[in-house]
C-alpha cells in the first residue's frame, strides 16, 4: 500500500465518479488515497479508457531517489523529463 494522488483536468464526469469510488476527492479534480499497486494500475487503466480529451497526472510514493514516481495522460504544458535518471517536469511556454 502506498499514498496515491491523482489530479485531473477537463475529464468526463464518469471518470471523476470512477476515481471517487477508490479515492477521496479533496478538491475539484484532486483525488488522494492509500492503494495497492494492483488497484493503482487498475485506476490507471480507467484513466486511459475514460479521460478522452482531458489530462491526468498520477503520483505515488515509492522507493526511488525522490521518494515518488508519476505518470501522465493527455497533453499539458508541464511535461515529464528524465534527467540523468531523475524525473523532472519541464514547463512549456504558451
Amino acid at each position: 500500500m502506498s499514498m496515491l494522488v491523482v489530479v485531473t483536468e477537463n475529464v468526463p464526469p464518469r471518470l471523476r465518479g470512477r476515481l471517487a469510488v477508490w479515492l477521496l476527492e479533496v478538491r475539484a479534480g484532486v483525488y488522494v488515497g492509500e492503494t495497492s499497486r494492483r488497484i493503482r494500475e487498475m485506476i490507471w487503466e480507467q484513466v486511459n479508457a475514460l479521460a478522452e480529451q482531458g489530462n491526468v497526472v498520477m503520483a505515488w510514493a515509492t522507493n526511488t531517489e525522490s521518494g515518488f514516481d508519476f505518470q501522465t495522460y493527455g497533453s499539458n504544458r508541464r511535461m515529464p523529463v528524465d534527467w540523468d535518471g531523475l524525473r523532472l517536469v519541464s514547463f512549456l511556454p504558451v
